[in-house]
């Protein structure tokens, strides 16, 4: 039987570290849900402090926002190849004990997207999920 290698364009192609860094900036300031019967994210704010760049969520709970534990974010290349975008993303995790929320961030075409995968860690038997939610700069 004979092995495949597998290879990806990104490993080919050593632009693509600059396309990681210069275009973050398009993430940082505040953003509000363009759905505003969301039952998940209301709104993000991504912000450099200093060398860190921290994303703070604030979740809609039955009871009013839920502020979720500030998040240090890691910088990824933007791959999409839609209108040859070579942006920067962000992956950021929040842990919460019960569930872990593993955010990736991005901007396309001016509008924040983030997928949401969420892990629920207690046992309760609630499953996991994946969630898409779009922002617009507030």
């Amino acid at each position: 039987m004979t092995q495949a290698a597998f290879k990806q364009n990104s490993h080919l192609n050593p632009e693509l570290h600059a396309a990681k860094t210069g275009s973050i900036e398009k993430l940082f300031g505040r953003w509000l849900n363009t759905n505003h019967e969301t039952r998940g994210i209301a709104e993000c704010t991504v912000e450099r402090d200093g060398n860190d760049i921290k994303v703070t969520i604030i979740g809609v709970g039955e009871d009013g926002p839920i502020a979720w534990p500030t998040a240090a974010a890691h910088e990824l290349a933007n791959l999409e190849e839609e209108a040859g975008q070579r942006t920067g993303a962000l992956m950021a995790t929040f842990e919460f004990g019960f569930m872990r929320a593993e955010t990736h961030i991005r901007v396309n075409k001016g509008v924040l997207v983030i997928v949401l995968f969420a892990t629920f860690l207690d046992d309760s038997g609630r499953s996991n999920y994946l969630n898409r939610e779009f922002f617009y700069r507030g």
